[in-house]
């Protein structure tokens, strides 16, 4: 399955591929560099589809739970001054995701959206200090009834040049669907209470929609 975010960059590169081998074809007369054409092209398709895959995921709804919102590995877990939305100390947990990761974003938890905004920004690397302000990045916020208000926010990275964001001020979703898609590579920050109970640690690798990275009691 591939999201549909790739849909139009998949046929364009497509029709590009197959021209360029249509042309070497034509006008190149030695076999083994229209060879090593046809190998590099195809190399590059593949690479371009598995960028946008999007395998199915089957959640397992918890409203305790909050789920890894991406796949990629935990590179931060620490206190932190959350100055947008709540304005006091939380716990972040950040996953960064290389371009091999799935880059689908899905709702780590159940619930209501409460807030929903794009902020346009810088193309810092995903792992400087100051990217999770500075760069350009949506913050999702998801009320949940048992584990009250969670956020999110999906930050662009240095080759990341479009962040996709669904999530709209009221609408209801659902634990582990699909929120959003961020272009080659990022990352995704989780602001929790911090009495949170965190159950990953650093450099875990995670996969979006399935681990439990936290849980938040009743």
């Amino acid at each position: 399955m591939f999201h549909k975010e790739g849909y139009k960059i998949m046929a364009i590169a497509a029709v590009l591929l197959i021209a360029i081998n249509a042309v070497s074809y034509s006008f190149i007369n030695t076999y083994w560099i229209k060879f090593a054409i046809l190998v590099v092209t195809i190399v590059l398709f593949l690479l371009i589809i598995q960028f946008f895959r999007n395998p199915k995921r089957k959640t397992v709804l918890n409203d305790t739970n909050v789920i890894a919102p991406v796949d990629g590995k935990v590179v931060a877990i620490e206190e932190v001054e959350e100055k947008e939305y709540f304005k006091d100390k939380r716990i972040q947990v950040s996953i960064f995701m290389s371009p091999i990761n799935v880059h689908v974003t899905r709702h780590p938890i159940g619930g209501k959206v409460k807030y929903s905004k794009y902020h346009p920004g810088k193309f810092l690397v995903a792992w400087h200090p100051k990217s999770s302000e500075e760069n350009e990045r949506t913050t999702v916020v998801v009320e949940n009834p048992v584990a009250g208000e969670v956020l999110y926010r999906q930050i662009a990275g240095a080759l990341a040049k479009r962040i996709v964001n669904y999530a709209k001020v009221n609408d209801k979703v659902i634990q582990g669907s699909d929120s959003g898609f961020i272009k080659f590579g990022s990352r995704v920050d989780v602001f929790l209470p911090l009495n949170t109970p965190i159950l990953v640690e650093l450099d875990q690798k995670v996969k979006g929609g399935l681990s439990v990275i936290a849980n938040i009691e009743e």
